[in-house]
């Protein structure tokens, strides 16, 4: 096998061996793809400040995300059908996360269950919830959580109608996969990830199969799911989130300035700068070029994290300069996770967390806590 150095090497991998549907699910975006493109091309325009003859020894990357130890600035961002990438796919992330020190968020939408992240992992996980118009199942989601022991909830904001994702569309979406023609001629080609599955119980929803009402398969849960999305979620509906809930509360799909302050005036204790990974409003701005006017306006009354885009340490680095405390990666969890289990998404953390490092060595710094705006070429943000 070839030597695996970036992020890059591990998408190509996970190309090869996962169905084509799911691929597409996690590397696409919601209509012409422009703001997904835009989220990745838009770190490459910031530049950096490279110092020398500065002591290198002795660096660190450690933070706090919601005071919760992270080796570096990142966590896992809460994926959908993470379980499809590879079986039993959300332990695996989480006891890669665990093991190398950074926060684990699992999704509304995963296959693997808040109790089976619960019984796998030790390390407290944060929870991601979407708003259903059923209350009563949203507080026994947040109940379980609390059994559970999460250290955090994440409420997302973007997602009250979904965005059109022609690659879906076109594919079939479901989980698992429908016993089609050009499923089965797929899916003969990725034998590895057959034999994974079939090892496994865990193929549909696991936090939602069972434990809402009227769903018990997955015809039942899609339409229970298109029924449930909420658009009338409000600011009021985060309060009584965050009433039911009682722990700490971050709130993701923040892309605007007014939103913001809204979202500091709820008590939250931090906000995620994200436009979904480009899956929801496409033509909506990049996150890191949503990132600094937010920071500007909120970010010395919250916590601000931002995700999307993010393919390398030196991405996160710059993300870090311009005031956001924490980041998330998604896709490059996943190309590690589809490619390599949980040894992949264990290598998809040293390749960030080494990018991270040495760039910010470069930079002259030896503690992430010192870097700032200075390290980047003014102009270039």
């Amino acid at each position: 096998m070839a030597v695996i150095t970036n992020i890059e090497d591990l998408r190509v991998l996970y190309k090869k061996r996962v169905p084509k549907m799911f691929y597409d699910y996690a590397d696409s975006g919601s209509w012409t793809e422009g703001t997904y493109r835009a989220n990745e091309a838009d770190f490459q325009s910031i530049k950096l400040r490279q110092r020398v003859a500065v002591n290198m020894e002795n660096r660190t990357t450690a933070t706090k995300m919601v005071g919760v130890e992270a080796k570096m600035p990142v966590a896992i961002a809460p994926v959908g059908l993470t379980g499809m990438q590879s079986a039993d796919g959300e332990i695996k992330a989480a006891k890669a996360a665990e093991k190398f020190g950074i926060p684990f968020i699992l999704s509304t939408m995963s296959i693997c269950s808040i109790e089976d992240i619960a019984a796998n992992t030790t390390a407290p996980f944060m929870f991601q919830l979407y708003m259903m118009r059923d209350r009563e199942a949203m507080a026994r989601m947040i109940d379980r959580c609390k059994v559970a022991k999460c250290s955090a909830l994440v409420l997302t904001l973007d997602l009250q109608v979904i965005g059109q994702r022609h690659k879906d569309l076109k594919n079939g979406l479901t989980a698992p996969p429908r016993p089609t023609i050009a499923n089965i001629i797929n899916l003969s080609t990725k034998l590895r990830w057959c034999f994974g599955m079939l090892g496994t119980k865990r193929r549909s929803f696991g936090n939602l199969v069972g434990h809402v009402k009227g769903v018990s398969d997955m015809n039942s849960l899609a339409a229970w799911t298109n029924e449930q999305f909420d658009p009338r979620l409000s600011w009021e509906d985060v309060k009584w989130v965050k009433a039911q809930w009682g722990g700490k509360l971050i709130l993701k799909g923040i892309q605007d300035v007014e939103d913001a302050k809204l979202a500091v005036e709820t008590g939250a204790d931090a906000i995620v700068v994200s436009n979904h990974g480009g899956r929801q409003l496409d033509g909506a701005e990049s996150s890191i070029k949503a990132l600094p006017p937010i920071v500007a306006a909120v970010g010395d009354q919250i916590e601000v994290w931002m995700d999307g885009g993010i393919r390398s340490g030196q991405d996160v680095l710059k993300a870090w300069a311009l005031g956001a405390k924490g980041t998330l990666i998604g896709r490059a969890m996943v190309y590690g996770l589809g490619a390599m289990g949980e040894a992949g998404v264990t290598k998809a953390l040293q390749i960030i967390h080494k990018e991270l490092d040495v760039t910010m060595a470069f930079c002259g710094h030896t503690d992430i806590q010192t870097v700032d705006k200075t390290i980047l070429q003014p102009g270039t943000f």
